[in-house]
């Protein structure tokens, strides 16, 4: 070494801190990739995103080539700083080599690089694929014996280096990458996303109109009723029933109903041979699942039946659509709303409004996994018909009762302040 001359051994040195910073980078950045996008590059026929994909298959193997190299040349790194030290001071600059060194090797080749691969990991990755797929092939031997022995010891930790299965999304983490999408997706775009997320998580029993809201038409009513019942109803489906609504019999068109009323070929048996056979449904049914059925079946409208095969209520595909974009405007004065705002700032309320609803229009919090309506949350809560002037405080909001039936609670005002300006309510059967 004594025939080196100093000038090779200092550019020596720093190819080799070089080198090091190579490793150290290229490490980070290709362990800080973005799969999806990596994935989305690869399928566009980028050559560097091809070949990072493949050596992140087996992270195990790549680490492996990296430390390999990058401990390499630090100890090679460290010879020679040790080497150069003897030279220019004797055995008494060794310690000051080594400190300097780990302070150079520190800043430039970890601390620097590092940095930048984790700022702009696209930068170092894709071109260093290129380097690591050679290097690999030809150290495959020594990184083989090497991943061996690791592998071994992680089995121990019952972890098998084969599982790269940790870059797939959960629900949260889905939710979540939504939500930071900032300018990439518009804020109602987001808002649809994630409510197509939660369609999974709520229950056609979540939306439906209750059987006691549900309007369809009796055969066993007048003709007079039926046909003034079609000329003034605002749906366009509705279900037909023969003597109780636990007994429906079809759903028909109200368009093609009047069609025949107006041809003067009316009857209780033209009403029962236009509608079709009745789509019944099990409560639980995930909206996800019936939005599917809905369009396996091509049905635009079904009826909710418990376990018992009795009538719960109906929900529509526009339910379900509302669920995902929102509701859909509706005329004002088609609408009965069941929110009535007061001068004094109360609220007055119909306790049949859907919890969804409030916690909707209004920003409160409901739990909305029990009752479904105010009435059945407030019965819950109080465990008793309450009487008219019964005052209570339902999840922090002061509530005075000011209508009941024997069975069930029917107005309720909420006291000031009460929460948002609520929007209009839409109708208690969505049209079709």
């Amino acid at each position: 070494m004594d025939e080196i001359p100093l000038t090779l051994l200092f550019l020596t040195l720093a190819l080799l801190l070089l080198l090091s910073a190579f490793f150290s980078g290229s490490e980070t950045a290709l362990m800080t990739l973005n799969r999806y996008r990596l994935r989305h590059l690869a399928e566009q026929g980028v050559g560097g995103a091809q070949r990072a994909r493949r050596l992140l298959e087996r992270p195990d193997r790549l680490i492996g080539v990296i430390l390999l190299g990058n401990n390499f040349v630090n100890i090679l790194a460290s010879s020679l700083a040790t080497i150069i030290a003897i030279r220019l001071g004797g055995e008494g600059a060794i310690a000051a080599a080594a400190g300097l060194l780990t302070l150079v090797i520190l800043i430039f080749s970890e601390v620097t690089p590092k940095t930048l691969a984790a700022l702009q990991p696209e930068r170092l990755a894709l071109p260093a694929a290129y380097v690591y797929g050679p290097l690999l092939r030809l150290l495959y031997p020594l990184v083989w014996v090497v991943n061996g022995i690791a592998n071994a010891l992680l089995r121990l930790f019952g972890v098998s280096p084969g599982d790269a299965g940790g870059n797939v999304l959960s629900r949260e983490e889905l939710r979540t990458v939504l939500r930071e999408a900032g300018v990439i997706i518009p804020e109602q775009g987001r808002d649809m996303l994630l409510s197509i997320l939660d369609l999974d998580q709520k229950t056609v029993e979540d939306i439906m109109i209750p059987r006691h809201e549900v309007d369809g038409i009796d055969l066993e009513d007048p003709m007079e009723v039926i046909i003034e019942t079609i000329r003034t109803t605002h749906y366009t489906l509705l279900p037909l029933f023969d003597g109780s609504i636990d007994n429906v019999v079809g759903v028909f068109h109200a368009r093609n109903a009047l069609h025949a009323v107006l041809s003067g070929e009316f009857s209780k048996q033209r009403l029962r041979a236009i509608s079709r056979p009745p789509y019944f449904i099990p409560e639980g049914t995930p909206l996800y699942q019936q939005l599917i059925n809905f369009q396996r079946e091509k049905q635009r409208v079904a009826l909710v039946v418990d376990e018992y095969g009795d009538f719960l209520g109906l929900v529509t595909l526009a339910d379900i659509l509302e669920e995902i974009v929102g509701e859909f405007t509706t005329d004002p004065s088609e609408v009965t709303p069941l929110l009535h705002p007061q001068a004094d700032g109360s609220l007055l309320m119909d306790a049949s409004v859907p919890l969804r609803d409030l916690n909707r229009h209004l920003g409160w919090h409901l739990p909305t996994d029990g009752p479904k309506t105010l009435n059945g949350l407030i019965l819950e809560y109080l465990e008793t018909i309450p009487e008219p002037g019964t005052a209570l405080k339902l999840y922090g909001h002061p509530l005075e009762i000011m209508h009941t039936t024997e069975s069930a609670v029917k107005t309720v005002r909420c006291l000031a302040p009460c929460g948002g300006t609520p929007r209009q309510q839409a109708p208690a059967q969505e049209e079709i």
